[in-house]
């Protein structure tokens, strides 16, 4: 049983909704039922009745939850019956919080307060204006589809997201624990929707380092080992940082302030969203976040090492050293300074940590790649990845899904039937390439009691080596935009799978005052950055979402490192609209002096348009043409700067296929691992105040690939 722990910590640490005085104007009054008066009218859920009248709906709202779930919405609410709540109280007596199982054995106001909240704002997510977002089983279903322990797209109103998975029997089970009532479930409302609920949902919400901090306190197997090298390298602080209390005060000051409202009225185009909210909204919280791949302590004893033993940080380090789990020619220390960045134990444990919190369904993203849509999750077809820059920079981390894997991988390098005309698809892995399965089904994957982590099992030892290097090395490497800021991620901006407003368009906002995202710089006031979630939009853009920048535009941004020394090609993928902008782009490896490079682009030209000499895009497109003749239109553009997008992603049709999609090739050039780049992108039209400036992917691609003389790139 899962023990309810709420240290002081934690209480400072709950979060907000941004749910303001619920309008008791626009309550029903029809004979049907609204989820309260639903509730009312059954005794079985008394005792959860009289805690929602006692709960305010956030900090910041001076209503009840049970006023809430009178009004004009789509709720989703999770009651508890009276039994729920009884045993929740026998087992805060087991624990030593309470004499009794009673609310009035508190003899803490604030601390009966903070637990009746998590007890009920747990219960119940504010679907909006949006009626498909009531969480009736069937889409509640068809979030963990595929994957254990997925998280719902919405948070509840104490901004936890609840985790969901399915037990061989179909029962549907919220937090690991906590099952719906198969019988009492689906209940419609006027307002929402009502599933009954035996435990109470009560997430620990402790920060990572505290609960790494207990394991090593109680010497509970498991991640023992890891804990222990996390503590030897000086992370535990590190991983206890949970959001940022600057940005917080800062929203909560100045809330709606920092929103843009009518964006589209100010230079945003095309509103692109099914939500039809002409508004742009900046983000409530600035989390931060983390996702830790692990081998597990069975494992280290497999290999001989205890992890219970006083040496274990030291065997471990030198069966580092011993199985080659590190670079050949990396300048490292190995010796017991384990808190330094160029210790060995130090380097090979960051391998492990990305920056953001990555719940199971957001490792990669199913969205529309070629033969995938959104309505058939679970059905995969081309494979999907993604380059993190792993903990402290320097180094890259590749995770991959295909419909073959049978599994999310970290450092896969499979083959693929890449040809022209060929599937996309995965055609055979060696054994040896197939990388680390990250075990998202196991019952050691940590996703719902760490506020700020998520940690998965992994079934083989990870590591930075020669070997891996090299294969990174040999991928054409594409990064989504968003994939650049972790922020985006820990905070559930990208991909968001829900059509309200405030994800759809978001509006990072306060360049001058604030830094929302470390990986951008906004260089002048003129400039409003908003990202286009996308979500169920039919676009051929990568991952689904788009971002744009509009007005008199100036911007930069930090990329990834490259795996190794070698000549890359670094690519912006276009795609045109009359709504875009001339753009100089500037390209190095120092942020405050930047060269160009190359000529500026004109983002309202089409593939033919920047070829010239008369072509047409029936001369240019593949359509029926033989392999041939569709390599040496390729080699044709490349001597322009540019190329076709890819068949990658699709809509109706994929980008490859569309006019107003290409690849604009900004520079080819000998990149260093060693180094940080970055790009920037500069509006060259000062008579104009709001031309945009479309951002969608990157690509770095090393020679061997665009120049092999064996194989041309592959469209893919």
């Amino acid at each position: 049983m899962r023990k309810f722990i709420l240290s002081l910590t934690a209480l400072l640490f709950i979060v907000c909704s941004c749910t303001e005085d619920v309008d008791t104007s626009a309550r029903y009054v029809f004979s049907e039922y609204t989820v309260a008066s639903y509730l009312e009218a059954h005794e079985e859920y008394s005792k959860y009745v009289e805690l929602t009248k006692l709960v305010p709906v956030s900090g910041r709202s001076k209503s009840s939850v049970y006023q809430l779930l009178t009004a004009r919405g789509n709720f989703t609410c999770f009651a508890l019956t009276n039994e729920a709540i009884d045993n929740f109280l026998q087992d805060l007596v087991e624990e030593g919080m309470i004499s009794e199982p009673s609310w009035d054995a508190f003899t803490d106001e604030r601390k009966l307060d903070s637990i009746r909240k998590v007890v009920v704002q747990n219960t119940v997510i504010d679907g909006g204006d949006m009626e498909e977002q009531r969480y009736t089983i069937a889409l509640i279903t068809s979030i963990g589809s595929g994957k254990e322990n997925a998280e719902f797209p919405l948070p509840n109103i104490y901004d936890h997201k609840l985790t969901v998975k399915a037990t061989k029997d179909d029962i549907i089970v919220l937090d690991e624990e906590c099952d719906i009532d198969p019988y009492n479930c689906d209940i419609p409302a006027i307002n929402g929707v009502v599933h009954q609920l035996h435990k109470v949902i009560a997430p620990k919400d402790e920060s990572c380092s505290r609960y790494l901090q207990k394991i090593l306190e109680e010497q509970t197997e498991g991640y023992l080992m890891f804990a222990k090298v996390i503590q030897a390298c000086g992370l535990l602080d590190t991983l206890s940082k949970v959001r940022d209390e600057a940005y917080e005060s800062l929203y909560q000051a100045e809330g709606d302030a920092l929103n843009m409202d009518n964006y589209i009225d100010k230079g945003g185009g095309d509103m692109s969203s099914i939500s039809g909210d002409p508004n742009a909204y900046a983000p409530e919280h600035r989390k931060y976040g983390f996702t830790l791949f692990c081998e597990t302590d069975d494992f280290w004893q497999s290999q001989g090492i205890d992890p219970k033993a006083s040496d274990a940080v030291e065997r471990l380090q030198e069966w580092i050293a011993s199985n080659g789990m590190y670079l050949s020619d990396g300048d490292y220390q190995v010796n017991d300074d384990y808190t330094s960045p160029n210790n060995m134990l130090y380097q090979w444990m960051a391998y492990h940590i990305l920056p953001m919190r990555i719940p199971s369904n957001k490792l990669v993203y199913h969205c529309n790649e070629n033969g995938y849509f959104y309505n058939t999750n679970g059905k995969y077809t081309i494979p999907v990845f993604e380059w993190y820059p792993v903990y402290g920079g320097g180094r890259l981390l590749k995770i991959y899904e295909s419909a073959e894997s049978n599994g999310i991988y970290l450092n896969s390098f499979p083959e693929r039937d890449d040809a022209i005309k060929g599937t996309g698809r995965e055609s055979y892995c060696d054994p040896n390439k197939r990388g680390i399965k990250i075990l998202t089904e196991s019952e050691q994957a940590v996703v719902t009691d760490i506020v700020n982590a998520c940690i998965y099992p992994i079934d083989k030892p990870l590591a930075y080596t020669d070997e891996t290097r090299e294969d990174l090395g040999k991928e054409r490497i594409r990064f989504d935009l968003f994939s650049l800021f972790p922020e985006a991620i820990t905070n559930g901006i990208r991909r968001a799978d829900s059509p309200l407003g405030k994800w759809q368009h978001v509006f990072v906002s306060l360049y001058n005052r604030y830094k929302y995202f470390d990986n951008m710089t906004i260089l002048n006031e003129e400039t409003h950055f908003i990202h286009y979630n996308g979500y169920r939009t039919n676009w051929a853009n990568y991952s689904g979402d788009e971002d744009k920048a509009f007005g008199h535009f100036d911007i930069m941004f930090k990329l990834p490192p490259v795996p190794k020394r070698n000549t890359y090609e670094f690519r912006y993928k276009l795609l045109a609209t009359g709504a875009r902008g001339i753009v100089q782009v500037y390209f190095g490896n120092d942020p405050d002096r930047l060269p160009v490079a190359g000529i500026p682009i004109d983002m309202r030209k089409n593939v033919n348009d920047f070829f010239g000499e008369g072509a047409t895009w029936s001369d240019l497109q593949d359509g029926s043409k033989d392999d041939d003749e569709i390599i040496d239109i390729d080699h044709k553009l490349r001597n322009h700067g540019l190329m076709k997008a890819t068949k990658h992603e699709h809509d109706d049709i994929t980008a490859r296929d569309k006019s107003n999609c290409s690849r604009q090739i900004i520079v080819r050039q000998t990149l260093d691992p060693g180094e940080t780049y970055y790009v920037r992108f500069k509006s060259v039209q000062p008579d104009l105040t709001r031309p945009e400036l479309y951002l969608d992917y990157f690509e770095y691609c090393p020679k061997e690939i665009y120049d092999s003389p064996e194989k041309p790139e592959d469209v893919w």
